[in-house]
């Protein structure tokens, strides 16, 4: 089978060697971080910044959901959407990650293919984007045999119906599944063109409100309204991924959220321009 690059692994997101990736997986799994007892553990929301900014956030995610259930497939949904964009999918082939190859599970795609309209991305034809690719190490890492299903999901209705019908769907086949969400929060500062609170050293707090107000809507378990949420206040980057990895976890049973990490890149490089991230288990 084809296989599609880890793109951003060369442009230095993250490391492109095993023995590098595994070494700061390992390290970030030292933390005591783990999901509650009543938490059912079927998908999460992670961030997508440089592995230096939010890696660790993305880990703990995948982690403590591999401490809860082991999926056959791991349904990604992510990239940088508008409200008016087009579903996309990878419907078959591999992605490279640095510890081996990722199968798309072409028993899935090839049956919502059929329901649903796609921008069909292919492992020499695709959009580049960091929301799922920088995922994938971690799903090969924790999942080391799960299939990958990977969805551009924008901020409408589609969306949602869709993340329903791959539930059902999965259900249906006796397929164990994971549903992740893709998204960073609020994006503030000059470097964004995003000001609404000025210029200061109160700006940070202020984002750090802004993004409580999406990730109460996500722990809540109401993709509508991260949807309304992030078009109006603009504090999630990819609200339609988040929204439809929530939508596909409630088909699944799960009924609240649980907030494991919050950080911003100030955190880690202080800067009037800064981003937030979350990672929360469902």
């Amino acid at each position: 089978m084809r296989v599609r690059p880890a793109v951003f692994a060369q442009m230095g997101w993250y490391p492109n060697s095993r023995k590098e990736c595994e070494m700061m997986i390992k390290e970030w799994s030292k933390n005591s971080i783990n999901i509650k007892s009543d938490i059912k553990g079927v998908g999460g929301i992670v961030p997508h910044a440089g592995w230096f900014f939010s890696g660790e956030i993305a880990c703990t995610v995948f982690r403590c959901l591999s401490e809860k259930l082991t999926p056959d497939t791991v349904v990604i949904f992510g990239k940088h959407l508008s409200p008016g964009s087009h579903l996309s999918i990878m419907k078959e082939g591999l992605w490279e990650t640095p510890f081996g190859n990722i199968e798309i599970d072409n028993n899935i795609t090839s049956k919502i293919c059929k329901e649903y309209n796609f921008f069909i991305e292919t492992p020499f034809r695709f959009e580049d984007d960091n929301t799922i690719e920088l995922q994938l190490p971690f799903v090969k890492y924790f999942f080391p045999n799960a299939k990958l299903v990977s969805i551009g999901a924008p901020p409408n209705k589609d969306s949602l119906k869709l993340s329903k019908s791959i539930a059902k769907l999965c259900r249906e086949m006796n397929i164990s599944v994971i549903s992740i969400g893709s998204t960073d929060l609020t994006h503030y500062g000059p470097n964004y063109g995003f000001i609404p609170a000025g210029v200061g050293s109160s700006t940070l707090e202020w984002s750090k409100e802004n993004d409580k107000r999406v990730i109460n809507k996500m722990i809540q378990m109401d993709p509508e309204g991260v949807i309304d949420e992030a078009l109006k206040n603009h504090n999630a980057c990819c609200p339609g991924a988040a929204a439809a990895a929530i939508n596909m976890a409630k088909e699944m049973g799960a009924v609240k959220g649980e907030i494991l990490m919050y950080a911003t890149s100030y955190d880690k490089s202080p800067s009037s321009s800064f981003v937030g991230y979350v990672g929360i288990v469902f």
